[in-house]
């Protein structure tokens, strides 16, 4: 008997790690599912004009809601949101266009649709107010939310550099686009490997199955993404013309070696919004939230429990 309980035990392994590497789909799905559980969410739907948008929800107190940038998902922010479900009602919503919402060909995705796309979420979601946080493009939005529907921000927070602002020097994906190229759509492994080196740091241990599912759909959607990614870079500065409009309390936490919006961009911010709370991340690059979401939900949850009480509920 002593024999058979090791062989058992090797045995119960050899299946787990076929099942890990063998089938990625299905063990993403089930490290998903542990992951949110473990940070109180799960997921939910609801009705967006003609999108079904699934978000994360857990958590109770004032309404926190988390956006993610572009050719991004929900699930970049759970263990982030680890930090604050215990003292805030946390949402983080596949944009529509983005994650298991999906995107619909002949529809807008630019900055305004998706301004109002997102009050359409909070409306339908029951929202009144509520604290924003975005990375990158979902900051912008929120950025662009905030200075057409002032009301209903309790606060504004940039976990990692907004899209839209000019910096003093140019970043390494600046250089990229002034080459020609589209740095964050990916065709196959090589780009998607590049692409990973781009927006991290130093990047964080991924899990197999969730590192081959989101390079096997990077590279399926390289022709769609590519349209959107073009779309966007239309609107390359947009948020140069806006950011001083900003009248909430705002916080920006931008990595030091963000290679997607050089860390310069930071004087760019201070310079038009002045009242703003800047805090350089040392050795941190585009994507705080999960290079060190533990220190950066830290930081932000410090920020929110010095804003006053704001009605910012479900």
């Amino acid at each position: 008997m002593k024999r058979i309980v090791p062989w058992t035990a090797a045995l119960l392994l050899a299946f787990a790690a076929a099942a890990y590497y063998g089938s990625p789909e299905t063990s993403r799905e089930a490290l998903l599912i542990l992951n949110r559980s473990l940070s109180g969410l799960e997921e939910k739907t609801v009705q967006v004009g003609t999108h079904t948008v699934h978000y994360l929800e857990g958590g109770e107190g004032e309404s926190v809601l988390l956006l993610h940038g572009i050719f991004a998902e929900k699930d970049h922010w759970v263990d982030f949101a680890r930090q604050l479900t215990g003292h805030y009602h946390v949402i983080a919503p596949d944009l529509p266009g983005y994650g298991e919402s999906g995107r619909h060909a002949g529809q807008a995705y630019d900055y305004a649709a998706q301004t109002v796309r997102l009050r359409q979420f909070m409306d339908a979601r029951g929202i009144a107010r509520a604290h924003l946080a975005g990375n990158s493009m979902g900051g912008t939005i929120a950025a662009l939310f905030a200075v057409r529907y002032p009301e209903r921000v309790a606060s504004l927070a940039f976990i990692g550099a907004p899209h839209g602002l000019r910096s003093g020097t140019a970043s390494a994906m600046d250089r990229l686009i002034g080459a020609g190229q589209a740095p964050l759509v990916a065709r196959n492994a090589a780009e998607f490997d590049a692409m990973l080196a781009l927006v991290f740091g130093d990047r964080p241990f991924l899990p197999y199955p969730i590192l081959h599912m989101a390079e096997r759909e990077a590279i399926a959607n390289a022709g769609s993404n590519r349209r959107m990614w073009d779309e966007q870079l239309k609107n390359r500065y947009l948020l140069q013309e806006y950011i001083g409009k900003v009248t909430v309390p705002t916080l920006a936490l931008w990595g030091s070696k963000d290679k997607v919006f050089d860390v310069s961009g930071a004087q760019t911010l201070t310079a038009l919004l002045p009242q703003a709370e800047v805090r350089i991340l040392p050795g941190i690059g585009h994507l705080p939230m999960m290079e060190d979401p533990r220190e950066t939900a830290g930081l932000y949850a410090a920020f929110l429990r010095r804003m006053p009480s704001s009605g910012a509920g479900r």
